[in-house]
């Protein structure tokens, strides 16, 4: 059984609102930090907290818009996204706050800690990694990147999932591999996955103007264009998510 709550706490000059989901019990326990796209923070995002909190982690869905949600408004979203996604400093000082509520749940092991960010939220991620935060593992889906200076990642722990649309138009297929040779030159663990036919948040299920889910894979109310769902690649690209962390906890096998 688990426990879910919401969590307010100050960051960027806004009062953010993220989700808590965690397994019953105080005892230590492996500890992830969740990053919504630049949508904001989306019942998508709650149930993935709520399905690492039932596999035994302390799951926090961060908040970085304040408890905005921008569907079906991209030019209000990118008015929001695009000068956060210029100031790394920025982006690590909203990162940190909600890490540092993460860490403070009882029970949340910071020597078994993890992240996992989609779009802006994987940048966010990405820019905590980068700046020392020592994660067991990182994955992100069509991560805004950071530039790829080999420098810049050589004292990052933890190994790497990189997850795109082969359709994406945003975050190319191309941009991912240069970005991994910047990973590869400092030594890191890295894996790419790139999803056939799919395009920019190929996760995030349409629905209406009433917020409600459609059929289809085409959204019905307004987005930035390359946007569609993939139920296929959607449920992939997850399952890629739970074998980096199980891999990344896993007793390691006796020597035959």
């Amino acid at each position: 059984m688990i426990t879910t709550r919401e969590v307010t706490y100050d960051a960027d000059g806004l009062t953010m609102a993220a989700y808590l989901a965690r397994p019953q019990g105080d005892e230590l326990r492996p500890a992830v930090l969740i990053g919504h796209d630049g949508v904001g923070l989306l019942d998508y995002q709650r149930r993935r907290a709520d399905d690492l909190a039932q596999r035994g982690y302390i799951a926090l869905a961060m908040d970085y818009h304040g408890g905005q949600v921008f569907y079906g408004d991209p030019d209000a979203m990118l008015a929001r996204v695009m000068p956060l996604m210029a100031d790394a400093d920025r982006m690590r000082a909203i990162g940190c706050a909600a890490l540092d509520l993460l860490l403070a749940a009882p029970g949340a092991d910071r020597n078994r800690l993890v992240a996992l960010g989609y779009g802006a939220g994987g940048r966010i991620v990405l820019e905590l990694a980068r700046g020392g935060v020592p994660f067991k593992a990182v994955a992100v889906v069509h991560p805004g990147l950071p530039e790829a200076r080999p420098d810049d990642w050589t004292n990052v722990t933890g190994s790497f999932l990189l997850c795109t649309g082969s359709e994406d138009p945003i975050c190319r297929p191309d941009q991912l591999l240069t970005f991994t040779q910047a990973l590869q030159e400092a030594g890191a663990d890295w894996r790419v996955n790139v999803y056939g036919g799919a395009e920019h948040a190929f996760w995030a299920q349409p629905t209406g103007p009433d917020g409600l889910p459609t059929a289809g894979t085409t959204h019905q109310t307004p987005t930035v264009p390359g946007v569609s769902y993939h139920p296929e690649q959607t449920v992939r690209a997850w399952r890629a998510v739970l074998d980096l962390f199980d891999e990344t906890f896993a007793t390691p096998a006796s020597s035959a």
